[in-house]
């Protein structure tokens, strides 16, 4: 696309306009937000990640990303109609990308539910083990 600077183009000092968040960003295009990284460099939107240091053994950090908003502005349209290559499943406005959301949050609130029954459940023998060996002689 002729408007799209370079990855490397260093940013105007002038520019007033404050990074778009995540958040933002899937407000204005019709994609899920785990993917919006992924479409933004699909349609040459610039990108700033911050976080996702490692933590060895522990995993790694969040990691956080923030939209140009002239990139974010040009490029909606154009995802909106289709024209960036992006697959069905990434959309909020498909059925694969629905079902895909509805899926992915159902998994999260059950896996979420059942941890909590395990740490009540654990909590519960603690305390039962402790009872018992008080009133036991």
């Amino acid at each position: 696309m002729p408007n799209t600077p370079e990855p490397g183009t260093p940013e105007s000092g002038h520019e007033e306009e404050p990074w778009l968040s995540s958040n933002e960003v899937a407000k204005l295009w019709p994609v899920r937000k785990d993917w919006l990284p992924g479409v933004a460099r699909r349609a040459d939107v610039r990108v700033r990640s911050f976080g996702g240091a490692s933590r060895g053994t522990w995993g790694a950090e969040p990691t956080f990303y923030s939209f140009h908003p002239g990139d974010v502005r040009r490029a909606a349209p154009a995802i909106a109609k289709g024209h960036v290559d992006i697959p069905s499943d990434w959309r909020t406005d498909t059925p694969d990308g629905r079902r895909a959301e509805f899926w992915g949050a159902l998994i999260a609130r059950v896996a979420s539910t059942l941890f909590i029954a395990a740490v009540l459940g654990g909590l519960l023998l603690i305390l039962g083990t402790v009872i018992f060996l008080l009133t036991v002689e």
